[in-house]
């Protein structure tokens, strides 16, 4: 049997201390409520259908000049983290932009299981791409372009 990871780790920067606690309390919720706790009544509504894909960890990082975020993870949850950090953007600022990258692994030789992707993130908008679409689109470009013998 196999192990599959997905993985990233990402520290993001927040204006004050004030930001960077209420960033944890909420990721703590919904850590919580992942866990079977029941979400409480202020938490965003944008992210409560992504409670389920919170499979990452959350902690302070303040080796910077500003506070920050440590995002990290070795199981996932790439669609929750993206949302997260978005509806921080959104609350926090608004002409900010975050880049994040991902990889995917296996323990095992498998031919689906390498890979990875990225993502850009403002508080308008989430553009993300994979290697396997990338390589999908360019090999289709190349076969398109190149004469056959």
């Amino acid at each position: 049997m196999a192990d599959y990871f997905t993985n990233f780790s990402i520290v993001i920067n927040l204006a004050n201390e004030t930001e960077q606690a209420y960033a944890l309390d909420l990721a703590h919720k919904a850590s919580r409520a992942q866990q079977g706790d029941s979400l409480p009544d202020d938490f965003p509504k944008g992210l409560v259908h992504l409670i389920e894909d919170w499979d990452f960890e959350t902690a302070t990082d303040n080796s910077g000049a500003q506070p920050g975020l440590w995002l990290h993870s070795s199981t996932g949850g790439v669609d929750a983290v993206c949302a997260f950090i978005q509806h921080l953007l959104q609350k926090f600022d608004s002409k900010g932009c975050v880049a994040v990258e991902w990889s995917h692994d296996c323990s095992k030789p498998r031919v689906d299981a390498y890979g990875g992707g990225a993502a850009i993130i403002t508080a308008q908008a989430i553009k993300t791409m994979s290697t396997a679409t990338w390589l999908t689109e360019q090999t289709a470009l190349t076969l398109a372009s190149e004469p056959r013998l």
